[in-house]
């Protein structure tokens, strides 16, 4: 895998701050190093889909890393530190890696899932992470299943790529990471470098042979007020539902990751992931859209993690999964907590210049 210069992305986009800043809290990282013949994650869940919910299995894969990482990256990505570092993975080794996933599936599931979901520490599209070879090689492996997402930015996503998935009879998704629907949110709170603009022509793309786009939303990226996250992903929901070919959301609260620009400001109080009554609020709120709108809180009720107040937060998460099957926002009416109080309050009061108000 060629490394990229960081002048490539950065020339004219003023990012150069984040990226020289993401860089070095990178480089805390060590020297760890990680198995290319191993998946870096699998499991087995249900997921809610154009089809309806199904059981998933979800495979993340081992690569030589986001090239964009490479360069800096998102503020509040870590994925890049457990890719093997130096190089591209070879196509014989990410065959392995899907053999064990195989392997995983018919130790932990009763039957084969209809859907799998396929990701890397960065782009499945981007041939130097997974080379043309491998990704074909991929499709024709999972061709009797019903239907598969890849995620990639959306430079890579491209027609002929998603082909190969779409031509042996898989009905295909390609999950791209937008965060928000908001430009400069993505580009001064996320540092991520592309625009809505490009979303919208990747999801063009993906259609043209016959695939569909889901959208992942990243609620509450550092720099903004919990009243801002929450507005910014109400505003969001609706504008990529409004998106050709866009069919489902995939809203995920903020998780401190190690080695980035959120795990620093968290260290130093200057960070607090979305409370769970902000993800519910927002799922309430755009519930009526014409699209599948999801959440799956990482790391619920930790510090590090989205949390209210302690007592609540597990039934909180169960409502929220319960809504992600259901579509059904009267979930929420039936859970309740002193602590919402709390939250009213610091939505009401937070501001970018005094954030966070509570813990």
């Amino acid at each position: 895998m060629s490394q990229p210069s960081p002048e490539v992305y950065e020339e004219g986009r003023g990012m150069d701050a984040h990226n020289q800043v993401m860089r070095e809290l990178r480089a805390e990282k060590g020297s760890k190093q990680y198995d290319p013949e191993e998946p870096t994650r699998v499991w087995i869940d249900e997921d809610n889909t154009p089809d309806g919910v199904v059981q998933s299995l979800t495979i993340i894969l081992n690569t030589g890393g986001c090239r964009w990482a490479r360069a800096g990256g998102c503020t509040m990505c870590g994925y890049v530190a457990e890719s093997v570092e130096g190089g591209s993975v070879g196509v014989d080794a990410l065959m392995s890696q899907i053999d064990s996933c195989l392997e995983h599936e018919a130790e932990e599931a009763d039957e084969e899932s209809p859907l799998v979901k396929i990701y890397t520490s960065g782009s499945f599209l981007d041939e130097r992470e997974v080379e043309a070879e491998a990704r074909r090689r991929i499709a024709e492996t999972f061709a009797d299943r019903k239907r598969i997402v890849v995620e990639s930015l959306p430079d890579f996503v491209q027609a002929d790529r998603v082909s190969d998935f779409v031509d042996v009879g898989l009905e295909t998704d390609v999950a791209v990471g937008l965060e928000t629907a908001t430009d400069r949110v993505r580009h001064d709170c996320v540092n991520k470098y592309f625009d809505f603009a490009d979303f919208e022509a990747a999801a063009a793309e993906a259609e043209s042979v016959g695939a569909g786009i889901k959208a992942y939303l990243l609620m509450k990226p550092p720099f903004l007020a919990e009243s801002e996250a929450i507005e910014d992903m109400k505003a969001s929901v609706r504008r990529c539902a409004d998106v050709d070919g866009c069919h489902t959301v995939s809203m995920n609260p903020t998780n401190v990751q190690r080695y980035t620009m959120v795990d620093d400001l968290h260290f130093r109080g200057g960070y607090r992931p979305p409370w769970l009554w902000s993800v519910a609020e927002v799922l309430e709120d755009t519930a009526d859209v014409d699209c599948i709108v999801v959440s799956d809180p990482v790391g619920h009720g930790s510090d590090r993690g989205p949390h209210n107040c302690g007592e609540c937060d597990d039934k909180v998460q169960l409502a929220i999964k319960d809504f992600d099957k259901r579509q059904d926002p009267s979930v929420f009416s039936e859970v309740t907590c002193e602590c919402e109080h709390t939250w009213d309050a610091v939505v009401e009061r937070e501001t970018t210049y005094n954030l966070p108000l509570a813990e």
